[in-house]
């Protein structure tokens, strides 16, 4: 029998690749979103409409990608994967949760599944306190930290790239944020195979190449024809702005436990 997953989020750039690799590796994807504009409609914020589509949808598996519209939207954000996690337990349905670096500070640089989070903006707080509740709730459940996503030209910072070489938005990328960007298929690709497997905890799913956001920019300029000339650098450490500067998620033991490959950005763009 074909394994039914339900993907929260459905609307949003992970969300919609989740989907597609999803049917192509023979599963049968639910896509959900607040929206939904196609698929149904799922308000994660609402305890009560989370358990009834879950008890229609009755699927073998979610791959919870939904977050709130804007960074400080703690009650989709955080509440939201509380509510999932717990109709997840009461069906007893498997749950893979997305996380993010943004848990972390930047002060320890390297962070493996044991970090503990230390988050300096309410995004990273919201996150955190989403792990820790799915955590709690649920403990079969798989934590995936991810870090940037891109690669089919729908990432944020894709898209940023672009706005900023166009003059649609003014602004500078900087030298001093590093990040492990990930493939989105990369991505989409290990969720699947952690929806289907037992993994239970967290697990870093981040890709192989440590990259600026600045030269992350100027890689995506190259790749797609643009100026690379246009884009701005800043450095936070001069602008005295308090976000994290370097995360870099460990993924010693994703390459041991996935059979998906984690690309490094210089790879996958360059």
């Amino acid at each position: 029998m074909t394994a039914r997953v339900l993907i929260t989020g459905a609307t949003g750039s992970l969300g919609r690749r989740v989907a597609l690799r999803a049917a192509a590796a023979g599963f049968q994807p639910v896509g959900t979103s607040l929206s939904a504009p196609t698929g149904v409609r799922l308000d994660i914020r609402d305890p009560g409409d989370v358990r009834r589509v879950l008890g229609e949808v009755r699927p073998d598996a979610i791959i919870h990608t939904a977050a709130g519209r804007d960074r400080n939207d703690w009650p989709a954000t955080a509440d939201g994967a509380a509510n999932v996690a717990v109709a997840a337990a009461q069906l007893g349905v498997r749950l893979v949760h997305v996380s993010s670096d943004a848990i972390f500070s930047g002060r320890a640089v390297d962070y493996d599944e044991d970090a503990t989070p230390d988050p300096v903006y309410p995004y990273g707080a919201a996150k955190a306190a989403a792990e820790t509740a799915v955590r709690a709730i649920l403990p079969s459940a798989a934590v995936v930290r991810t870090s940037l996503i891109l690669g089919d030209g729908n990432g944020a910072h894709e898209i940023l790239t672009h706005d900023l070489i166009a003059g649609r938005v003014r602004g500078a990328l900087f030298t001093d944020e590093i990040r492990k960007p990930v493939h989105v298929d990369d991505l989409a690709d290990a969720l699947l195979e952690l929806a289907a497997g037992d993994y239970r905890g967290v697990l870093n799913v981040a890709g192989a190449d440590a990259v600026s956001r600045y030269d992350l920019g100027v890689l995506v300029a190259r790749r797609d024809g643009l100026d690379e000339t246009a884009i701005l650098s800043a450095s936070l450490a001069a602008l005295g702005l308090s976000r994290p500067t370097d995360v870099r998620l460990v993924t010693a033991r994703a390459q041991k436990v996935l059979r998906t490959r984690l690309r490094g950005a210089r790879s996958f763009i360059g």
